[in-house]
Order: structure tokens, then sequence, then C-alpha cells
């Protein structure tokens, strides 16, 4: 496919930064188009910046540094776009805001650009409907910091023709990422599927079982993650992370499984939203010290084992709804998440037996939908079946 391609990125932000680089440093021309002259002037600086410490480390030449800073060019005016192949939106998590957005678009570049939105929980569809041709309108959704992570998730909408799902597929993979196609239900793969580990940990911590600290430790030490879910919850952001679950929380119509919890909220509202603001569920002042965990041996494999059954069960009922198939889903959460291993194949590896077995003690316990086992796992133990085969 032509590697000589225009893409506009819209928005500025860290993400917007992000992808620009990442098209940029593939070889196609992109078009940075943010309202906010000094976001721009930023995202430059910061683009810069990155290329130019990679030649440092000789990850790059200077000539290939000088070559990708090049194919950047900034715009005020959404004018700009009008020779694109691939517009991706990178803007504010708002449905209207997007959508009109994309009707000015339409205006503006040519039959055959596709237009993306790199939303992360909200609906292509309703994205795709402000178009006159939705069908031109797919999901294509990177991590945060785009350079470094290497998933990205590509959504179709139910209006979204197969060659462009297919042409916006395999541009982002000759990019060098590694893409997973996820329906368009809300969170996709990812954000659905990791719900879990926040809110699990939340709940944990609100029974009073334990500290974040502690559950951090379980996590980490026990479980390998590489971190804790109120370390991670303190990078994200209190108030992104809190957004993210209440907002898949409506759409999934107040299912009990992705119900926020009120310590983050509050958190939130007080303005503790982690490391930008200075303390979240740790202090990150000058002279703070960190709490030290509770080491004990059993509780850690009490937590760390709830955790993960309540993520296997989530992963599967993906699996169950089809919004991914299971290479999908295992890939989705190591690369997109850096869990350490795929919650599919963790599953298998622990036992179906022993996930369905867990779930229902946590059910019996608190009989509450939250914990309701997955059909899926419940047939897999009636059948003995696994995820993937193994060879014995």
């Amino acid at each position: 496919m032509n590697n000589n391609i225009t893409i506009t990125v819209l928005g500025a932000g860290s993400m917007g930064t992000g992808i620009a680089q990442v098209a940029a440093t593939a070889g196609h021309k992109v078009v940075l188009y943010d309202t906010n002259p000094e976001a721009l002037k930023r995202a430059q600086a910061f683009i810069l910046k990155m290329l130019n410490r990679s030649a440092e480390k000789g990850r790059i030449s200077d000539a290939d540094a000088k070559a990708i800073f090049s194919r950047l060019y900034l715009a005020e005016d959404l004018t700009a776009a009008q020779e694109s192949d691939l517009v991706i939106e990178a803007i504010i998590e708002n449905l209207e805001i997007k959508q009109s957005v994309f009707k000015k678009l339409e205006n503006i570049v040519g039959e055959a650009c596709i237009l993306a939105s790199n939303t992360s929980s909200l609906s292509i569809a309703s994205i795709a409907a402000a178009c006159g041709n939705p069908e031109r309108v797919v999901g294509i959704h990177f991590f945060n910091p785009a350079p470094l992570m290497k998933l990205v998730e590509i959504i179709p909408a139910i209006q979204t023709d197969d060659a462009v799902l297919k042409k916006a597929r395999t541009w982002i993979d000759e990019m060098g990422k590694l893409t997973v196609l996820a329906r368009d239900t809300p969170g996709f793969i990812v954000n659905r599927v990791a719900r879990p580990f926040y809110g699990e940990a939340l709940r944990i911590y609100e029974e009073g079982i334990a500290e974040p600290a502690t559950i951090d430790w379980a996590m980490t030490e026990i479980g390998g993650f590489r971190m804790g879910p109120f370390t991670l919850m303190d990078y994200i952001g209190n108030d992104i992370n809190y957004t993210v679950t209440a907002t898949v929380f409506k759409a999934f119509y107040y299912d009990p499984r992705y119900r926020p919890a009120f310590t983050q909220q509050r958190l939130s509202e007080a303005g503790y939203l982690g490391r930008k603001s200075g303390k979240g569920y740790y202090d990150y002042g000058e002279n703070s010290v960190r709490p030290e965990p509770n080491k004990d041996t059993a509780l850690g494999n009490q937590i760390f084992s709830r955790i993960l059954v309540m993520l296997i069960n989530e992963a599967a009922d993906a699996l169950h709804l089809r919004i991914a198939n299971r290479e999908d889903i295992d890939l989705a959460m190591t690369k997109g998440v850096n869990y350490p291993k795929g919650l599919l194949a963790w599953a298998d590896e622990i036992g179906i037996d022993n996930c369905v077995k867990q779930m229902d003690a946590l059910y019996d316990e608190y009989h509450e939908d939250r914990y309701r086992c997955s059909p899926l796992l419940r047939r897999m133990q009636r059948k003995e079946e696994t995820f993937f085969e193994h060879i014995v």
C-alpha cells in the first residue's frame, strides 16, 4: 500500500501529539490541528525533543530525526485537512463536540478520506451517524504514550464499509503497531476488561480488607503486574479513571459490575487527582514517605486471586459476547496495559474449574450481580474445556 499518504490529527494534547509523531515516523505527511496555538507549539517542541533524544541514544540517525520532523505541519484552521487520506480525531471525550467536528470535516475532505476517532469509550456508530457518509468512519484507538505503546484497537461501527476497515487497519499495521479488532461496545476491549483491576481493588480497600500500599504490593510482587492499581490510578489521574468507569457504567445500563467507587469520586471532587496534583491515594509531596505495605503472604494471595479472577471473568464475558476473538483479547491486555499474561491463557493455567468456584464463592458471600460468573466459564467447566489448546 502507498506509504506516502497525508494524515491529519485533530487535537494537540498528549494523545494527538503522540499519534502525530507515530505517523510522521512511519513516513507520512502529518498535519497536526488545534485551535490553540500554544498547544501546537508545545506539541511541536515535545516531538522535536523526543526525536532528538532518540537520535542521541542511537535509535535513529540525526538525518532521520530531521526528516521525520520535516513531515510535521501545524494548523489552526480545519481546512488544512482538505488533502488528507486519513483524519484521526483525538479531541475532548464529548460526543456532541466530536459529531460537530466530523460534520465539518465532511465538507472539507475528499470523498475517499477515511475519518477516524481515537475515542476510548464513546460509540463509533453515534459519531458516524453525524456524517452524510458514515461508511467511511472507523474507530482507531491508540494507547498513551502512542509512540511507546504497541497496541491499537480498531473498531468498525455498524455503518463502516469493509474496505474502509481493511485500509485503515493496514495503514496502522504499517506504522509498526499491533492492531486488534473490537466490536463497537463500551470500552471496546481494554477499557472494558480492565475495569475490575481498579474497581475490585477499590472495593477491597473500601471494605477495610487492605490499604492501597498492600493491594499494590500484592498485585506487583505476587501477581507480577508492572504497577499496582492505586499507583496506576494516580498515574492516569483519578479524574480520568473515574470518568472512564462512570462512562462505561452508564453505557452498560448501570450494570453493577462497572459501578464506580465513592472513594475515587470523592478524591476527584477534592482535586486529589494523583501525580499531576501532588496527591491522590499517595502523597507525592517533596518530603512525603510512601506507606509500607502489610506483606502478609496469605492476605496478598487473597487480594491477588480476587482481582485476577474478576479480570478473567470479564475477559471471558468479552469473548462470550463476541467483543473480540480470544487471541485479540489476550494481546490487547498484554500490549495495551502491560499485563504479565493474557487473561484467558491465565485462566487455563489456574484452571477453569478454579475460576468458576472463586466467582461462585464471591457471589455466595455478597449476593451481588457484580460477582455473577460468566456463562462461558460455567459452560467450559461443565465440558472440561480450555481457551487454548495445550500440548502436554
